[in-house]
């Protein structure tokens, strides 16, 4: 599962970076400022949850059978897609409605760290020197 949480990952870091120089060259004199604004935020919050989705793939590798890290990796893939994506197509589409699958790629993405935080408090602490000494 891990590998195809990367692999999402990576994807939504690449498609960040695609959407992110397309709004700086193509979308600048096309957009208003103000809808420029609106795109850029979903480039912002898309890479930061492409790496939010890297950093679960990778606690994942010590824990594959952690059900709260698979649904946040699920989540916070659902909000890059809800939110990020409704800002996309809110910006260049104009079309205001759009504005309403936002809110829940939001929550999407709260609720996806909320999990990485509760398996933060659920995991039990390990030393280095513990480690070492098994």
């Amino acid at each position: 599962m891990q590998s195809v949480i990367l692999l999402l990952g990576a994807l939504s870091a690449l498609t960040g970076v695609a959407f992110g120089a397309f709004g700086a060259h193509a979308l600048k004199t096309v957009l208003t400022p103000e809808m420029l604004a609106v795109y850029q935020t979903g480039v912002t919050y898309q890479m930061w949850h492409a790496i939010g989705l890297i950093g679960i793939a990778f606690l994942q590798q010590q824990n594959h059978e952690s059900a709260l890290l698979s649904w946040a990796a699920r989540l916070m893939f659902i909000g890059i897609l809800l939110f990020s994506g409704s800002l996309y197509l809110l910006a260049i589409l104009n079309q205001p409605w759009l504005g309403m699958f936002t809110p829940i790629g939001g929550v999407s993405f709260l609720t996806a760290w909320t999990l990485v935080a509760i398996f933060a408090i659920k995991k039990p602490h390990q030393s280095r020197y513990d480690s070492a000494r098994r």
